[in-house]
């Protein structure tokens, strides 16, 4: 199972004056907290033959005391600005109420046996259990809440052999993207010898007689800077059970390719190991295969380039299935035999769609396929000659997940969430189409009270963007709603409609909670996502911002009223659209923010990004990434919105040096009195894994912040919802 990536620059460079000259009508009162003293450097860099000063530098070293000493004066800070919001604990309280709802994963059957995750609520971390069968008794199988005691030690991977003996299981600490494996047996629940290190972004995949399994993992890093250090030379190894990792055989790996990665995905019949080959984020790929039939078989290139993304779905016999952007940029399946697998000789089984393609599995011999329209699921089955069978029939407007099995199953098991819908499991039977409600969570809330629209604005170069707007029902277009802006806009990952507890608590407290569905994501496939990469990123920042002022001018919000937040590239974007349009917002949140342009790609796997980013190592990159790098944008004398940087101790993702340098440099700009603080998390990475606790303080803050400084009011009532 598995638990489950010349013109604009001139248009740019103009927009940039006029939106920080409008900045300054502000009133320049100058801030009105008085933050920790951080040290500027004579640090500078020649890019290109242009000079860029780097002054906070030294806060790339998380190790040191100086560093350590900087967080330690700036949560202080934090935490005592935070303390004062009157708001935050009945927001803090509520909060822990919405969450308090059994959560459950889709149900994944392997060996004759059933697994799935189970939450009752305010579990720090889901539960893994197992049942012969879904009317018998479940048994824990694994409990990751054992595994610390602040549950800060995260299930990170589950993968079961073919025959239901053996769990193979990866474990994170503290967030982080180093993983290890350890190997369980199912009928006694206890853990065998063995023990796999230096595991990061990899799958697990067994052979068909369960003796072992293929992973992928890096060289031994050095301990101090394990968190830091560049990730290269990622290779694939299979483990027989009952060895030492030492003892593990190199199946294949590149030493004239640092920055390739691999993974490996044996099939169901066990008779090949198809190998994926990456380069970076970029959702183009290689694909190789080996012959485990043959004990010393080679791997053998399949199709040799990066030309496009090609996803296994499954085989039969010699041949592969395959979807594809291989001239089809919202995707389509093919078929490769690989006795002869000269692109001449594919064949199109599903032809590309108006929708995009984002996922596919062989299940009763007929190919299950969800289609995202306009960012919400559709589901479609077809046979394996791409005729049309039926579509499945969807509770309203939200998204799924799961629907996975083997060709001979005749169920499967998928996920349906919205906005204003918790998960919800349920049950597909395959020969008529008919699905029914497998697990259904309660939660102390009235969902009729809200509702979910779609609405479409038109960016800067006349691009038609869609957007989610949800909000109590009723709401009044006069310009006074608190607005909460979530947008991301990267890697080809598209925003689709989710339950969240923490949302769902904004709009009970008055806020409305808008998505932009930007250029740079996956929601209307490959050329969508290219039109917000490298040199035309801004796209995606133009989209964000005509969302917020789509938002203005029809009056949902104002610009006092109006909050952006957003993480990880989504950190970027909240830190690129408060640098070119300070005025629009009241309030901005970028959490673990790739907040330095020009050195990203010098820490960990942030090489990896340049796909979607470019390098400041390229002049023509550089140029662009540098005009909207929001380190290097922020203007001394300048009238910000309230900001909250997130990061957090052990993000070895997005290291924390990001934020930290942006916190620092955007105190310094600050001639307004709104706060510019900084959240520094401890025990904590990315954002995965993180203990429901923690979650919950973070979104208690969060929320506290903006309660404050979008100005909504000091009554505890605000949280008080329906149960």
């Amino acid at each position: 199972m598995h638990l489950r990536h010349a013109t604009l620059v001139a248009m740019l460079a103009a927009a940039f004056g006029a939106h920080n000259a409008l900045a300054q009508t502000c009133a320049a009162t100058g801030p009105s907290l008085t933050y920790p003293v951080t040290k500027k450097t004579d640090q500078t860099d020649n890019y290109h033959g242009t000079t860029v000063a780097d002054p906070y530098r030294w806060l790339e070293d998380a190790n040191s005391a100086e560093t350590k000493s900087w967080v330690d004066a700036q949560n202080k800070v934090t935490q005592a600005y935070l303390a004062q919001i009157p708001q935050r604990e009945a927001i803090r309280q509520r909060l822990t109420q919405l969450w308090n709802y059994e959560r459950y994963s889709v149900p994944e059957k392997e060996g004759g046996r059933y697994f799935y995750t189970r939450n009752d609520g305010l579990q720090n971390q889901s539960v893994l259990y197992t049942q012969k069968s879904l009317g018998d008794t479940p048994r824990v199988l694994l409990d990751p809440n054992t595994l610390a005691a602040d549950g800060t030690v995260a299930l990170a991977g589950a993968e079961v052999s073919p025959d239901g003996k053996l769990l193979a299981y990866s474990i994170a600490a503290s967030g982080s993207d180093w993983n290890e494996i350890k190997v369980r047996d199912i009928e006694t629940g206890k853990d065998l010898d063995d023990h796999i290190k230096w595991v990061k972004f990899s799958r697990t995949a067994w052979t068909k007689d369960g003796k072992g399994f293929f992973y992928s993992r890096y060289d031994e890093p050095k301990e101090a800077t394990k968190l830091a250090d560049v990730n290269y030379f990622q290779k694939l190894y299979f483990h027989r059970i009952g060895t030492s990792q030492s003892a593990d055989t190199l199946v294949y790996d590149r030493p004239d390719q640092k920055e390739w990665g691999f993974g490996g995905q044996a099939t169901d019949d066990g008779r090949y190991l198809v190998i994926t080959t990456t380069k970076g984020t970029a959702p183009k790929y290689r694909v190789s295969y080996k012959d485990l039939s043959k004990p010393d078989s080679k791997v053998v290139d399949l199709i040799d380039n990066f030309d496009a993304g090609y996803e296994f779905i499954d085989n039969i016999g010699s041949v592969f299935y395959f979807s594809t952007d291989r001239n089809a940029p919202r995707k389509r399946i093919v078929a490769i035999d690989v006795s002869k697998p000269a692109e001449s000789n594919w064949k199109e089984i599903v032809a590309e769609s108006s929708d995009t393609l984002v996922g596919a599995d062989i299940v009763n011999k007929q190919l299950v396929l969800e289609y995202l329209k306009d960012a919400r699921s559709v589901v479609r089955v077809v046979d394996l000659k791409g005729k049309a069978v039926r579509e499945i029939a969807l509770p309203g407007i939200g998204s799924v997940g799961g629907l996975q099995g083997k060709k001979d199953d005749t169920e499967t098991f998928f996920s349906f969430t919205g906005y204003t819908t918790p998960t919800t499991i349920y049950r597909l039977n395959l020969k008529d189409g008919k699905s029914s409600v497998f697990r259904q969570p309660k939660v102390a809330f009235n969902p009729a009270d809200y509702e979910t629209r779609q609405q479409f604005y038109t960016s800067r170069d006349g691009t038609k963007v869609p957007m989610f707007i949800v909000s109590k029902k009723g709401l009044k277009l006069d310009g006074s709603n608190p607005t909460y802006l979530y947008g991301y806009g990267g890697f080809n990952i598209s925003l689709t409609p989710a339950f969240s507890p923490a949302n769902l608590a904004w709009m009970e407290m008055g806020g409305v909670y808008v998505v932009a569905n930007l250029r740079g994501g996956g929601e209307y496939g490959e050329a969508w996502h290219q039109a917000g990469t490298k040199l035309q990123k801004q796209n995606v920042f133009d989209d964000f911002i005509g969302a917020a002022e789509w938002l203005v001018s029809n009056k949902v919000t104002s610009p006092q009223k109006l909050a952006i937040g957003g993480g990880s590239n989504g950190g970027l974007l909240v830190g690129a659209a408060m640098t070119q349009r300070p005025d629009l917002f009241g309030a901005a949140l970028p959490a673990v923010g790739v907040m330095d342009m020009l050195r990203f790609h010098k820490f960990t796997i942030g090489w990896a990004w340049t796909s979607d980013y470019g390098s400041s190592e390229n002049p023509d990159e550089f140029n662009a990434l540098v005009k909207y790098s929001p380190l290097h944008n922020l203007k001394p004398g300048t009238c910000y919105p309230a900001t909250m940087v997130t990061t957090a101790d052990h993000d070895d993702r997005v290291v924390p040096a990001h934020s930290f340098k942006y916190a620092a440099a955007a105190q310094a700009a600050q001639a307004g009195g709104a706060p510019i603080l900084i959240r520094i998390e401890t025990k904590a990475g990315h954002g995965a894994g993180k203990p429901t606790t923690k979650q919950i303080e973070e979104v208690a803050d969060r929320w506290g912040f903006l309660s404050r400084e979008l100005k909504m009011g000091d009554a505890p009532k605000a949280v008080g919802g329906s149960n």
